[in-house]
C-alpha cells in the first residue's frame, strides 16, 4: 500500500465516525480560534493605547500636580504646586530655548444644556490656544478663541464631534449658547473628528478661555496640568531638562527627588505602554495555548478509543502483510487530518470574530499568531496522535485476532 491509499484510508476511517471525529475537531477548532483571537485583542488593546498617546503628540510633555506628603498615616493632600505664576518663566525663550508652547490647564466634566437637551462633557478644558494644536486638534467649523478672548475672560467655547451630534443634533452649533454650570458659554467652532481610541471618546471635548472656565466654574485654584510642546520630537528631552530647572527654581526644590509634580515624556510614555501591552499579549496567547493543549489531549482520547475498536482490522491487516510503517502512518495521518481541519475551522473563526468589537476593543489580528496556531495544531496532532498510532502499529497480529 503507496502512501497516498493509506492517506485515503485514514480519511475514509475518519469520515466513518462524523460525530466522534467532529466533537474532536471542535476541541482544536475552540482553542486555535482562542489563541488567534485573545492575541488579537492584546494587539488591538496595543494599537489604541498607541494611538491615545500618539494623539496628544510626541513633542508633548505634560506636567501634572503630585500629592501633598505628610506623616504616615495621615491624609493625603493635592499640591497647589501649578499654578498660573509658573506660565511666563517656562515661556522665557532665554531659560526654555527648546519649549515652543506651554498651556495651563484646568479640566473636568461638566453638564451642558442647549434647549433642553442635557449632555454632560467629559472634558471641559480651561486653557489657551495653544493646547489645541499641542493636543493635535484642529478646527473643523468656525475659529479657534483667540489670547485676547483669554485675557478678557470671554465666555466663549470651541466643542468636539461627540459634543456637537448630542447637544445640535443637525443643527449648526456655531453662535449658539450652551449652558454650563448656570453659566452661558457661546460656541464659536467645532473641532475636527479626532478618531476614537477604544477606551474615552477624545471627541467629547469643549475647550474654552482658562480664565473663563476658573472664573464660572472651577475656581482660582492650582491647575490640573501643564500641557508642553517641544520645539520638535528630537527636542523633548532638552525641553524637559529646561522645564524641570525651571520648576524647581520657582518652587524652591533642592534635591533631585520632589513629590511636588511629575512630568510625562508623552515619547516614553509610548514606550513604556508598548512594553507592557507586549507582555500582555503574550500573556493572553498563553492562556489561550492552553485550551489548544486541551484539544490536543482529546486527539489523544479519540486515537486511543479508535485503535482499541480496530484491533482486530489491524490484525487482520498486519497477517496479511501490512508493514508497521502503514499502520503507523495510517493513524498518524488520522490525528493530524482531524487537528489540521480543526485548525484551518479556527483561523476561519478567529477571522470572523475579529470583525467584532470585545470589551470595547477592536481586534486586530497578527499574522504570525496565524501561523503559529495553525503550525502547533498540526504539531499536536502529530504529537498526540504518535503514541496511539505506535500503539496500534506495535500490536502483535496473533494477539489482535484473538481480541473481541
Amino acid at each position: 500500500m503507496n502512501l497516498l491509499e493509506t492517506i485515503r484510508f485514514a480519511l475514509r476511517a475518519i469520515t466513518a465516525n462524523k460525530l466522534r471525529s467532529s466533537l474532536t475537531v471542535l476541541g482544536i477548532l475552540i482553542g486555535v480560534a482562542a489563541v488567534i483571537l485573545l492575541v488579537a485583542v492584546g494587539n488591538g488593546s496595543a494599537q489604541a493605547v498607541q494611538r491615545q498617546i500618539e494623539s496628544l503628540g510626541t513633542n508633548t510633555l505634560t506636567v501634572t500636580a503630585g500629592g501633598g506628603g505628610g506623616p504616615r498615616g495621615a491624609a493625603a493632600t493635592t499640591s497647589t504646586a501649578l499654578n498660573m505664576d509658573l506660565v511666563p518663566a517656562l515661556q522665557d525663550k532665554d531659560e526654555a530655548p527648546h519649549v515652543r508652547s506651554v498651556s495651563p490647564v484646568v479640566t473636568g466634566s461638566q453638564s451642558a444644556t442647549y434647549e433642553g437637551t442635557d449632555h454632560t462633557i467629559a472634558q471641559f478644558v480651561g486653557t489657551y490656544p495653544g493646547w489645541v494644536a499641542a493636543s493635535n486638534f484642529k478646527v473643523d467649523k468656525g475659529t479657534l478663541f483667540t489670547a485676547e478672548d483669554v485675557t478678557d475672560s470671554r465666555k466663549v467655547v470651541v466643542i468636539g464631534k461627540t459634543v456637537a451630534e448630542e447637544l445640535f443634533g443637525g443643527v449648526d452649533p456655531l453662535s449658539k449658547q450652551i449652558t454650563v454650570a448656570g453659566k452661558l458659554f457661546t460656541v464659536v467652532g467645532v473641532l475636527a473628528d479626532k478618531g476614537g481610541t477604544g477606551f474615552t471618546d477624545p471627541n467629547d471635548v469643549a475647550v474654552a478661555p482658562v480664565t473663563a472656565v476658573q472664573e464660572s466654574l472651577t475656581g482660582y485654584g492650582s491647575l490640573n496640568q501643564l500641557l508642553i510642546q517641544a520645539t520638535s520630537p528630537e527636542d523633548v528631552s532638552d525641553a524637559q531638562s529646561e522645564v524641570t530647572a525651571i520648576l524647581n527654581a520657582k518652587l524652591n526644590i533642592t534635591g533631585s527627588s520632589t513629590t511636588a509634580y511629575r512630568i510625562q515624556n508623552a515619547s516614553q510614555l509610548l514606550e513604556t505602554r508598548a512594553n507592557t501591552a507586549e507582555t500582555f499579549t503574550l500573556l493572553l496567547g498563553a492562556v489561550a495555548g492552553i485550551s489548544l493543549l486541551v484539544g490536543g489531549i482529546g486527539i489523544t482520547n479519540i486515537m486511543m478509543v479508535t485503535v482499541t475498536e480496530r484491533t482486530r482490522e489491524i490484525g487482520i491487516r498486519k497477517a496479511l502483510g501490512a508493514p508497521r510503517r502503514t499502520i503507523l502512518t495510517q493513524f498518524l495521518v488520522e490525528a493530524t487530518v482531524l487537528s489540521l481541519i480543526g485548525g484551518l475551522l479556527g483561523v476561519a473563526a478567529a477571522v470572523i470574530g475579529s470583525r467584532f468589537t470585545i470589551v470595547s476593543i477592536k481586534p486586530v489580528i497578527v499574522p504570525s499568531s496565524v501561523v503559529l496556531a495553525l503550525g502547533f495544531s498540526v504539531a499536536i496532532g502529530l504529537f498526540f496522535g504518535s503514541y496511539p498510532a505506535s500503539r496500534a502499529a506495535g500490536l502483535r497480529p496473533i494477539e489482535a485476532l484473538r481480541y473481541e
